[in-house]
């Protein structure tokens, strides 16, 4: 009889251990997903932003047509981009677009003065920020799913269960580089 209780014991034990550390891999999935939810959210925003912006200096820039055009087809591209890796390249060439244009913007005295512009400079610079954070927490919450479930005893449970592995968001090699700084006058 003793025997069958300690049997029932370490059973149950072992059970509610399982049962923990599923709930544990799914706690950690569902920050994942909510982590992107959080990156999705800023780029509709800078989707969104993007035209107003193109719009509101299109009459000033004559000369920079082209450019103001690459930035609507990389924000298309990044609007229609699936999975992770597809969506990270097309916003890190939405963003080195976006950094020459406001580049540019020092070409255009007039387009520098224009409270429009300004604002929506200031708006986009601000989403910049907040899905640079948004990436970041996406990370930090992948690499604790990833760790969970490649982890002992923890991959067991992901193993049984059918956990996949998740990516980083990963910046593009154009976003890597050093930005060059000149200060001739």
């Amino acid at each position: 009889m003793t025997g069958l209780i300690i049997f029932f014991a370490i059973f149950v034990l072992i059970g509610l251990l399982i049962i923990g550390f599923y709930n544990s891999i799914v706690r950690s999935r569902i920050q994942v997903d909510n982590a992107w939810a959080q990156i999705d959210t800023q780029l509709k925003r800078r989707h969104d932003l993007i035209p107003n912006l193109v719009n509101a200096v299109k009459g000033y820039m004559k000369y920079e047509q082209e450019t103001l055009s690459k930035i609507v087809e990389a924000r298309n591209r990044a609007v229609s981009a699936a999975g992770i890796g597809d969506k990270a390249k097309a916003e890190g060439e939405l963003s080195g677009l976006l950094t020459r244009l406001f580049a540019l913007f020092e070409n255009y005295p007039d387009l520098k003065a224009n409270q429009n512009v300004l604002n929506l400079q200031e708006q986009l610079t601000t989403t910049e920020n907040q899905i640079a954070f948004a990436r970041q927490h996406y990370n930090d919450s992948v690499m604790i799913y990833n760790t969970k479930i490649q982890t002992f005893p923890g991959n067991i449970i992901a193993s049984m269960f059918s956990f996949e592995k998740r990516d980083f968001f990963e910046i593009p090699e154009t976003e890597k580089a050093v930005p060059q700084v000149n200060l001739e006058l």
